[in-house]
């Protein structure tokens, strides 16, 4: 009984995590780095507030990163890829922290330039640290087993972003077929990662 109640729990905290990471990404990305891209001078001296909060959202997710990597390990400790898996995890919060680090300097930028240098370094290093989030979510996908449809799409969503970071480096003429790689991440990952999530909620633990 303890121990189902202690699944339970871990499972209820995971799928939290995971939905407080999807959000504080979301506005992080899709809101505060996409204003300074598009408007890098008036983003940072008019909005200057918004911009940090986006610092802030992106740090929320590192945290949260790191309580999904423990939760995951406690649930699924008994395999023997879990702590692989893990550690993988771990790696791309690390990265994603240091990452971080090239934002405060895009907000101490005047020149629309030097701020747009900033955040190109912080994607720079972030899609490096989504190389071994794929790694992380390939190992989950077999880890997990079940429900088959979320591991597969688990699996296929860490292949993706493997391809996706390697085809940045590797393919000169990466922004002709930007969308469609974009495409090819999203879509595995949402259904993947959000079907997981809710999963954790609703039926995680109960069957431990």
């Amino acid at each position: 009984m303890n121990a189902t109640m202690n699944a339970r729990t871990l499972s209820l905290i995971g799928g939290a995590s995971y939905f407080i990471i999807f959000f504080a990404a979301i506005f992080a990305n899709f809101f505060v780095i996409e204003s300074l891209l598009n408007d890098p001078v008036n983003t940072v001296v008019e909005n200057g507030a918004f911009a940090r909060a986006g610092i802030l959202a992106f740090m929320i997710t590192v945290v949260f990163d790191v309580v999904v990597a423990w939760v995951l390990y406690e649930l699924f400790k008994s395999h023997p890829l879990s702590g692989l898996s893990v550690l993988f995890r771990m790696m791309h919060a690390a990265i994603m922290g240091v990452a971080i680090f090239a934002l405060p300097m895009a907000l101490a930028a005047t020149e629309s330039a030097d701020i747009l240098r900033q955040v190109e370094l912080f994607n720079t290093i972030w899609l490096i640290g989504l190389f071994f989030f794929g790694v992380h979510l390939i190992l989950l996908g077999n880890i997990i087993g079940r429900p088959k449809i979320i591991a597969i799409f688990l699996v296929i969503a860490g292949v993706m972003y493997m391809v996706d970071t390697a085809a940045h480096f590797m393919m000169p003429n990466y922004d002709d077929y930007a969308s469609i790689f974009l495409a090819l991440v999203a879509i595995p990952s949402i259904f993947g990662e959000m079907s997981f999530a809710v999963w954790l909620l609703i039926k995680g633990g109960k069957d431990y």
